[in-house]
C-alpha cells in the first residue's frame, strides 16, 4: 500500500518525520508531498532520506531535465491515482480552508481535488485559530465530504497559550490512516508471539541439519498483525528476510534457542502464533571438530523438544494457534495435534505440492478450530496471514469478527 503524506506549514512539521517511520513499520510506501511553508520548517532532504521516494514540493519541476517526458506537467494526477490514501499531518487552518473551498492553488491542494482515495487530515494550528468559525466551518464541510479528522490533543501550545490545537499523537494518526487503508486495528492491545522460520542443529562446526521453510509466512504473519495494531513479538530462525520494523525480533538458531526465547516471552503474549518449523530431531553428539570424508557413516540423533507442547502447559489465558506441514493425511494428522497440543486453531499445508507453501511466495491452506474447518485456497502467503487473523479476530472476540471467507 502507498500513501501520500502532505506536510503543510506548522511548528508540528517536524513530527511527519515520525509518522512516516511508523508508516513504513506497518508496511506502508510513503510520497511526502510539502508545500512552500513547511519547507520553512523541515528540509525536504530529510523526508527524501526517510521515505526513500521523491519529495514533491512544487507543482512543476524547477528543472525540467528531471522528468524528460511531460510526466511533470500532470504529476498531481500521477500521484493522485497512484495512492490508497491521502495523509495530511499537520494540516493547518490554511490548508483546511483550501481543502473546503476546492482550491488548487499547490500540488497538495491540486492532489486533493484529483484524488478519489480516502482522506485523512490531523489538524493542529493555534488554539484562536483552530477555535474560530470559519475553521469549525471548514472542518464540517470536509467532515460531510467523508475526510477522516484526527482531531488535535489539547495542552499546552508553541504559541505559549494553552488548550486545543496540538497535533494528535502521532500513533493516532497513523491508526486513522490504516483505518482509511482498510487494516482494521481489532488487534490493538493485544501481544501477538509469533515463531518463524527453520532452525538449525549443528552436526559439527561446518554442519547442520535443517528444512526448507523460509520465514515468509512467519513475517507475513507478523507485518499483518502490526497493521492490525498488535504488538508483535518475533521470533525467528535463520532466515534472510528483513523483519517489520516495528516487531520486536529474536534472533536463533537451534530448537532449543527457540524454546528457551519462546518461553521466556509467553507471559507477555496474549496470542501465540507458531508458524516455524522446528527441527524434530538432532544430533545426540556435537562434533567438535569437522567431520573429515571416510566411509560409511551413522549420525544418531535423538527428539528436540515439544515447543508448541509446552506452551500448552505453560499458558494461562492465550489464544494458540499451530501450523503443521504434512505430506500425506494432512487434515486427519493436524486434528490430532490440535487435540493433543490443546490448541485454539491450526493451520495445515500440504508442502508435497509443488508451487506452494516451502520456497514460494503462495500457500494453500486449511485453518481447522474445534467448531469450524476453513478452505483457503491457493493463494500469497500475504492473503494467508490475513485469513489466520480473521480467525484469530473471531476466536477472540466472536461477537466483532468479519464475516466468514473461503468457507
Amino acid at each position: 500500500m502507498k500513501i501520500a503524506l502532505g506536510v503543510s506549514g506548522g511548528i508540528a512539521a517536524y513530527k511527519a518525520a515520525e509518522i512516516v517511520r511508523l508508516l513504513q513499520d506497518r508496511g506502508v510506501r510513503v510520497q511526502v508531498v510539502m508545500t512552500h511553508a513547511a519547507q520553512e520548517f523541515v528540509r525536504p532532504l530529510t523526508f527524501a532520506a526517510l521515505s526513500g521516494e521523491k519529495v514533491i514540493t512544487d507543482m512543476f519541476a524547477a528543472d525540467a531535465s528531471e522528468h524528460p517526458n511531460i510526466d511533470s506537467a500532470v504529476e498531481h494526477i500521477a500521484v493522485a491515482q497512484s495512492i490508497d490514501a491521502l495523509l495530511v499531518a499537520p494540516a493547518t487552518a490554511d490548508v483546511l480552508a483550501k481543502f473546503a473551498q476546492g482550491m488548487a492553488s499547490d500540488f497538495l491542494c491540486t492532489l486533493y481535488l484529483a484524488t478519489t482515495a480516502p482522506v485523512v487530515v490531523a489538524p493542529a494550528m493555534n488554539v484562536n485559530m483552530w477555535d474560530h468559525a470559519a475553521t469549525q466551518a471548514n472542518l464540517e464541510i470536509l467532515k460531510k465530504r467523508g475526510v477522516r479528522i484526527v482531531a488535535p490533543g489539547t495542552g499546552y501550545l508553541a504559541c505559549r497559550m494553552t488548550g486545543p490545537g496540538r497535533l494528535a499523537e502521532n500513533e493516532a494518526i497513523v491508526a486513522a490512516t490504516l483505518e482509511a487503508l482498510g487494516a482494521s486495528q481489532e488487534l490493538a492491545g493485544e501481544t501477538v508471539l509469533i515463531t518463524a522460520g527453520p532452525t538449525r542443529e549443528k552436526i559439527d562446526p561446518v554442519r547442520y541439519l535443517t528444512n526448507r521453510s523460509s520465514g515468509r509466512m512467519g513475517y507475513a504473519l507478523a507485518e499483518a498483525a502490526l497493521r492490525r495494531g498488535a504488538r508483535v513479538l518475533l521470533v525467528s530462525g535463520p532466515t534472510w528476510l528483513t523483519p517489520p520494523g516495528a516487531a520486536e525480533i529474536t534472533r536463533v538458531e537451534s530448537a532449543e534457542d527457540m524454546r528457551q526465547a519462546v518461553l521466556k516471552l509467553l507471559p507477555q503474549a496474549t496470542i501465540v502464533i507458531k508458524t516455524a518449523a522446528v527441527s524434530d530431531y538432532r544430533p545426540k553428539s556435537l562434533a567438535s571438530q569437522k567431520i573429515k570424508r571416510g566411509g560409511p557413516m551413522t549420525l544418531e540423533l535423538e527428539p528436540t523438544a515439544d515447543i508448541l507442547g509446552e506452551i500448552a502447559r505453560h499458558k494461562q489465558s492465550q489464544l494458540i494457534v499451530g501450523f503443521a506441514a504434512e505430506t500425506q493425511n494432512a487434515l486427519e494428522n493436524a486434528r490430532k495435534k490440535l487435540a493433543s497440543k490443546s490448541l485454539d486453531a491450526i493451520v495445515v499445508n500440504d508442502v508435497s505440492r509443488e508451487g506452494v507453501g516451502f520456497d514460494s511466495d503462495r500457500n494453500a491452506v486449511t485453518i481447522i478450530t474445534q467448531h469450524d474447518v476453513m478452505e483457503v485456497p491457493e493463494t500469497t502467503k500475504w492473503e494467508v496471514a490475513q485469513r489466520v487473523l480473521d480467525q484469530v479476530v473471531r476466536l477472540r472476540n466472536p461477537q466483532n469478527a468479519p464475516a466468514k471467507i473461503g468457507k
